[in-house]
């Protein structure tokens, strides 16, 4: 995790006190594809948390031990998942594939952009989580606490 702050510092800039790479314009499709490689080393090659929803949705569903009583709110809460997945994934692609724009006040618009939907996503997150975790057991809430989304939202 220190390489890639390291090395997001040095892009950015902010370490050398040059404008880097981030700065001048030249976050491109390669180097999104490099970073991408780097996060996937630093989470043992597990890709990224969209790709592997459905088995993240399984897995906590099983060691929450959500019961027939809970698999309304469970189920409003896995679909909230998985539609952060999806808009996770829209941008990502959007990202990866040369979409970015290329102008600074573009890329500004994107930017807030992508932290509209961010909040969005809490929000529908928060929605669903909170029914879910009213209906828990006070051992189920206590791994719910644990395993369960944090700021990012999504896994």
């Amino acid at each position: 995790m220190f390489r890639m702050r390291s090395m997001m510092g040095g892009m950015s800039g902010q370490q050398d006190g040059q404008a880097g790479m981030m700065g001048s314009g030249m976050m491109g499709p390669g180097m999104m594809s490099m970073m991408r490689q780097m996060m996937m080393g630093q989470q043992g090659g597990m890709g990224l948390p969209f790709e592997h929803v459905e088995g993240r949705i399984a897995f906590l569903k099983a060691e929450l031990k959500i019961a027939d009583a809970q698999a309304p709110q469970w189920n409003a809460f896995a679909d909230s998942l998985r539609a952060n997945a999806k808009a996770h994934q829209a941008m990502h692609e959007q990202m990866t594939k040369g979409g970015m724009p290329t102008s600074w006040p573009d890329r500004l618009a994107f930017q807030q952009k992508a932290l509209a939907t961010r909040l969005d996503a809490l929000k529908a997150l928060e929605s669903a989580a909170k029914p879910l975790y009213a209906v828990l057991t006070d051992e189920q809430r206590t791994l719910a606490d644990r395993l369960l989304p944090g700021p990012m939202g999504m896994m």
